[in-house]
């Protein structure tokens, strides 16, 4: 059996739903669909009205996104019956939105109203796969996903919950399932944040030992630059499980980081596909590496480098551990690091509590900050045995100033801090030098 993700621009129109349709009828396998594209950004706004005590201009949102769906129903069923219980189902969800209209406002409602967008997608593919004759199933996510007192997933509670609705539906032809949403220790609903739909299929996939794991988009797999910058960027065909952490991390957006590690783990390959050209071959990620290969570029923007100089670092102990445990204080990640003999250079990517962390650090020595900064990160097979890939890289980007180079750290990744205007030509450098030297 595999499981098979659709996200919200896969299923953003009715014909895009029908499309879809196509390609998941003819074979037993779990199906999780995401909110249409567009109804989680909508769902918030009516939120943000709600926390701000403006139940009409939550209402306002609310009636604009009911008669949309209305729309979507009339354009995706051809039946008079089927129609009309799609238009039940629509309505039966907003009304139950409505209902906070009038109370007390918290993030627990925050996160019901949040969860009706996926709870509405897969009712009405459900609705139109019964309609076209296919015995298919409704597997609730909030029966069987859950996380636990930490936020995590709690992978045998989800294993023995969705292996019993499983065996109750043995004789089912499809199933379809949520994404994103889940219950939380307490039994509230909650949500795997955004992205969460493909954690939600990674963590399936674990749970029933799955063949593969599909995620479909609207783009033909990973490409080994961002072709919005970058002209004759191409699909990477295939890539080891760590290779799609960093690319997932630093900036390539098609597969969520989080959906890696639960693959990687029970050795479930996965598979990216473009709903819009669904013979293309996509990317494959497994635990397979392809030996002496760079795989792609990627960047990841609005970087802040901070560097610490100060000759009490010099032949010191305990003088990194005072520095990060300044960031960790502040509950703020660290993305790059490198260090000298007096002196400790680092990137963040949440500037909140920037101040107070260079406020703290002025104890330690002198304290520089850079902002506007992009990390660039090249990808692929970088064993340190591997000869030329660093005087590569270093070449392709020999006219562009680089703040900081950050490798040996991963056996997966090169990473250079540069200026934000000096992005793009750092991309279109190192797809020239590295995937289109003639």
């Amino acid at each position: 059996m595999k499981v098979l993700k659709f996200g919200g621009t896969s299923v953003g129109s009715a014909e895009r739903m029908k499309d879809v349709a196509k390609l998941i009828v003819g074979e037993r396998n779990i199906v999780v669909l995401s909110a249409m594209s567009g109804t989680t950004n909508s769902l918030v706004e009516i939120s943000e009205y709600l926390y701000k005590k403006n139940p009409d201009g939550a209402s306002e949102i609310i009636n604009k996104l009911a008669i949309k769906y209305y729309e979507i129903v009339n354009q995706f069923f051809s039946t008079s019956e089927y129609k009309q219980r799609a238009k039940e189902l629509v309505a039966h969800h907003f009304d139950y939105i409505r209902t906070f209209t009038k109370d007390l406002f918290t993030l627990f409602e925050e996160r019901v109203v949040l969860a009706q967008g996926e709870l509405i997608s897969t009712g009405l593919m459900h609705l139109y796969l019964n309609e076209l004759g296919v015995n298919a199933v409704l597997l609730p996510a909030l029966d069987y996903m859950r996380t636990d007192k930490n936020a995590e997933p709690d992978p045998a509670y989800i294993k023995e919950k969705l292996n019993i609705l499983l065996d109750e539906y043995k004789d089912a032809e499809l199933y379809i399932t949520q994404g994103y949403i889940c219950r939380n220790a307490y039994g509230e609903i909650d949500n795997l944040q955004r992205g969460g739909s493909d954690y939600t299929a990674s963590l399936i996939g674990a749970a029933i030992h799955a063949e593969e794991i599909q995620i479909w988009t609207d783009i033909d797999g990973m490409h080994n630059n961002d072709p919005r910058y970058v002209e004759e960027t191409a699909p990477v065909r295939h890539l080891h499980f760590e290779e799609a952490a960093e690319l997932a991390y630093f900036g390539a957006k098609i597969l969520h980081p989080t959906c890696i590690l639960p693959a990687k783990l029970n050795n479930i390959p996965v598979r990216l596909l473009n709903t819009m050209q669904p013979d293309a071959l996509g990317t494959l990620v497994s635990n397979k590496i392809e030996k002496g290969k760079i795989k792609a570029v990627a960047a990841k923007d609005n970087i802040t480098a901070i560097k610490i100089k100060s000759g009490r670092m010099l032949l010191a102990t305990g003088f990194l551990r005072k520095v990060f445990e300044i960031f960790e204080n502040y509950q703020t990640p660290i993305d790059m690091v490198t260090t000298s003999e007096v002196g400790v250079s680092c990137t963040i990517d949440n500037r909140k509590r920037l101040d107070e962390i260079v406020d703290d650090l002025k104890k330690f020595g002198t304290v520089t900050v850079d902002n506007d900064m992009v990390i660039i990160c090249v990808v692929g097979d970088m064993d340190w045995e591997n000869l030329g890939f660093g005087a590569s890289i270093v070449n392709a980007l020999k006219d562009i100033p680089v703040r900081m180079i950050s490798y040996g750290g991963s056996n997966y990744n090169v990473s250079l801090l540069v200026k934000s205007s000096d992005k793009q030509k750092a991309l279109r450098a190192l797809s020239a030098y590295l995937f289109n030297k003639k």
